[in-house]
């Protein structure tokens, strides 16, 4: 192979370096294990290098050697701890280019580096901003996708607003990350009371979960099982304990809330109104697509393709699901998402995550996850969560169904 005669001048401890480097960004970019060691053992290949990853969702063990060399004389083993990652498609779409330009021979080894380090500058102020407002437009676009009143919309996107600026201050403050899910449902909890209490009443628990809709670990968990399907199990068992434990802690904050509000005889005022017309649906699909271009922090100049995929997985889900029932709706949109993903990514060479997380965001099991765990400490009752657990657990196994015969559909280029 051309690239490994050009990297043969690159010293062996200079190409572990780099892989190294580029493992750790992608991690932090929410890669899932499965496509994450997939991209390390390509591109080590290619660097003239035999890399043996094991991955999990925070840290990793990446073993080298150099085949070309005697066993025993390269053997070197990194073990690197890492936060859990967070979705960055801008980042994302520029490491996988330094990682082209690397392997083409276009960037030195050592320039990869750089660049990739360079990548590590936090945002400024302006995208800060945007990340607080985006909290609040995806409350109240979910809140306006569920046909809700107009005062529950505007109550979701104020209680978005508040987890949001609350999201801003963890950052600089990482003692609070740990109780971060309790607090916001705490805060979301409180201020949904407080408005049907003092303003009127409200469809509440849906509210709850507009408002948390950011915080829910919907992807997580189908990341988790698509994990476990692929043999990688404790990679797939952590994200899921990990998941499991977000939906308890979102539960936990909100259960205070109702049980004060309990305490101090104030009874919310609850009401079952969804009176929207179809403009508002629309409306919210265009502005919930936004959102999580938002979020998920594509470059500008992805949003178009971000939101059409955002709004096309929805669409396909909800227009599959009233021609074939609402299961096979799901797994025709993560079908034709993860295939259009794939194939996105083979022709223009970049990660076809810029179509496959926004496609999938909209259909994942996390809300309806939180719903059961909210109502079934509500009523102290097995029974009431059961109804929102199956219909859970329905929605998984559609969107797995989807995302692996999706991946046979139209297979993944070098695994991103």
């Amino acid at each position: 192979m051309h690239a490994h005669a050009r990297h043969d001048a690159v010293s062996y401890t200079e190409r572990v370096a780099f892989v190294v480097d580029l493992a750790a960004h992608l991690h932090a970019y929410g890669t899932t294990a499965q496509r994450l060691e997939g991209a390390i053992v390509a591109v080590s290949r290619r660097l003239g290098l035999d890399c043996e990853p094991w991955v999990n969702p925070t840290g990793m063990i990446l073993a080298f050697s150099d085949p070309r060399r005697a066993p025993g004389e390269t053997e070197t083993t990194r073990v690197i701890r890492l936060g859990g990652g967070d979705t960055n498609l801008y980042k994302l779409c520029e490491a996988d280019r330094i990682a082209e330009d690397v392997l083409a021979g276009r960037m030195q080894v050592a320039e990869g580096r750089q660049a990739l380090r360079a990548l590590q500058r936090v945002a400024g102020r302006r995208g800060r901003l945007m990340q607080v407002l985006g909290f609040a437009l995806a409350s109240a676009a979910v809140a306006g996708l569920l046909r809700l009143p107009w005062l529950d919309i505007g109550t979701a996107a104020a209680i978005g607003l508040v987890i949001g600026l609350l999201a801003l201050v963890v950052q600089s403050k990482p003692q609070l990350g740990e109780a971060f899910e309790a607090i916001c449902g705490l805060v979301a909890g409180a201020m949904t009371i407080a408005v049907s209490v003092w303003i009127g009443p409200l469809n509440l628990n849906t509210v709850i979960i507009a408002s948390l809709i950011v915080l829910l670990p919907g992807m997580a968990l189908t990341n988790a099982m698509n994990e476990l399907t692929s043999h990688h199990l404790v990679s797939g068992t952590a994200r899921f304990a990990g998941a499991l434990t977000t939906i308890l802690k979102l539960t936990i904050g909100t259960a205070i809330a109702l049980g004060l509000a309990s305490l101090l005889g104030i009874e919310p005022q609850v009401r079952a109104l969804r009176p929207q017309p179809d403009w508002v649906m629309w409306a919210a699909l265009a502005l919930g697509a936004f959102a999580f271009a938002v979020l998920f922090r594509a470059h500008r100049r992805d949003y178009p393709l971000v939101m059409v995929a955002a709004a096309s997985g929805y669409l396909i889900s909800r227009y599959g699901g009233e021609w074939f029932g609402p299961q096979a709706g799901l797994f025709l949109a993560a079908l034709l998402t993860t295939a259009a993903g794939n194939l996105y990514g083979r022709w223009f060479n970049r990660p076809g995550a810029l179509i496959r997380l926004p496609g999938l965001i909209m259909l994942v099991p996390g809300s309806v996850a939180l719903r059961g765990v909210i109502t079934l400490v509500q009523a102290q009752d097995l029974g009431a969560g059961q109804e929102a657990a199956l219909a859970a657990l329905n929605t998984l196994m559609a969107l797995l169904a989807g995302l692996l015969f999706g991946n046979l559909l139209a297979g993944a280029r070098r695994n991103l």
